[in-house]
């Protein structure tokens, strides 16, 4: 007997009929948790990664006590910057630039560091707020691929000359910028507009004793926080990092003679007398570095010859420098430095800084006019002499690298934004919301 296929296929279409009103059911009652909110090019930018970024922006302006604007402004903010790093990451993928595990571990690392938190606490930190470690690496992996992107098509371009660096050094704006900076904090004993003299004679009184009683030893922060009526009383008085230029006459020119820790003495302003003390100073003044003049043999393991090969080579040699034969003469025949054999192994005046930790650490031990014993470097073995030390005045060198670096910044501001604009008005975007 033959089966009919309608008879076959009925139980199946059945069931294929009520799977499809439940699933009908089911979408009824779905609501879409994800959409399509703006198409970038060759990609597209999802409302949850919206959502996860406004919120991590809202937290962070709520950390810092401001005001939020309205939620539908910081969505269109925030989604064009989602657009402009989108367009970036994927000018870095046909770039081919890539972020390991191991770089983005280290990157990880640094951030808890520089938070004072191991990577374990910086995971507690980040649940604790609301945010997930993996979206969090995620983002850091995305701005080391845009941190590059910027570094190939807009660092490599600015460049900044000679002539340049000495105009900004000669310039109004370039002697401000590269003055000394000092942190500073100050007390206020005030007198009001309309005081009688012997108002003002009052507070003299109580600010002179107040000096006295701070170069006797008296915590400032304390007084501050108790006498001051400065609208920096609660914070100990603290400024924060002032020019001298940003400060009025006479503490413009009293506050470079100061050591950290010290303080002025009482002056009188419009508001009544203000005593600052110097927390700390940096920038401008004398640059001192100091370097070394160093001379060194070095000898590199090969495949033809082993590491102990290399190490008892380097002890020979040590030897026979110590039974009087000459160094220079040694290092022209043995030594595998290519940028110091030929001078005898002389590398100059050098600044320590500038070496690896293990060849800086023999150095730093080792007498002017002394041999050092053979010891180990990642290049392979060395012997070195100290010829002698001294430190150099490198204040112009430092201010006009300074100058390079304030002009450098200057510049790769303005061309990122000339690139971001660009870039912006090239892409293929349609917001979808």
């Amino acid at each position: 007997m033959k089966t009919k296929l309608s008879d076959c296929m009925r139980p199946l279409l059945g069931a294929l009929l009520l799977s499809s009103a439940l699933l009908g059911n089911a979408q009824a009652e779905v609501q879409p948790l994800n959409r399509v909110v703006a198409i970038v090019d060759n990609d597209v930018i999802m409302q949850s990664q919206l959502d996860q970024r406004l919120r991590e922006v809202q937290q962070t302006i709520a950390k810092r006590g401001a005001a939020l604007p309205p939620e539908h402004v910081l969505s269109q903010q925030v989604l064009e910057r989602l657009i402009i790093e989108n367009i970036q990451l994927q000018i870095g993928d046909r770039s081919g630039i890539r972020i390991t595990d191991e770089e983005l571990n280290q990157a990880i690392g640094t951030i808890a560091q520089r938070n004072n938190l191991s990577v374990e606490q910086f995971r507690a930190a980040l649940a604790r707020d609301g945010l997930s470690y993996e979206d969090a690496r995620e983002q850091v992996r995305r701005e080391m691929v845009i941190s590059r992107v910027r570094q190939r098509r807009v660092a490599e371009r600015v460049q900044v000359t000679e002539q340049e660096v000495q105009n900004f050094l000669a310039s109004d704006l370039g002697k401000m910028q590269l003055s000394e900076e000092y942190h500073l904090a100050n007390i206020l004993i005030p007198v009001p507009e309309s005081a009688s003299s012997s108002d003002i004679q009052g507070a003299a009184k109580q600010a002179d004793e107040l000096y006295q009683q701070l170069q006797q030893g008296a915590d400032f922060a304390q007084q501050a926080i108790a006498r001051s009526a400065s609208e920096t009383a609660l914070e100990g008085g603290d400024m924060g990092w002032r020019k001298a230029a940003q400060l009025p006459s006479p503490f413009d020119s009293m506050i470079g003679a100061l050591k950290p820790g010290e303080v002025t003495e009482p002056m009188r302003t419009p508001g009544g007398f203000i005593i600052l003390k110097l927390i700390e100073k940096r920038g401008g003044g004398t640059q001192v570095r100091d370097e070394v003049h160093v001379r060194h043999i070095l000898i590199k393991p090969s495949e033809i010859r082993s590491e102990a090969e290399a190490q008892r080579l380097a002890e020979r040699l040590y030897e026979r420098i110590q039974s009087g034969e000459d160094f220079g003469a040694l290092a022209k025949s043995f030594s595998e430095d290519p940028g110091s054999a030929l001078n005898g192994g002389d590398l100059n005046w050098i600044d320590p800084n500038a070496l690896v930790p293990e060849f800086r650490e023999v150095m730093a031990h080792t007498a002017s006019g002394e041999l050092s014993k053979p010891f180990k470097s990642p290049y392979g073995w060395h012997v070195l002499e100290v010829l002698g030390r001294r430190a150099t005045d490198s204040s112009e060198q430092f201010r006009e690298q300074q100058a390079l670096s304030a002009l450098r910044n200057r510049k790769y501001d303005e061309e990122l934004q000339a690139w971001l604009r660009q870039i912006r008005d090239e892409a293929y975007v349609e917001i979808k919301l």
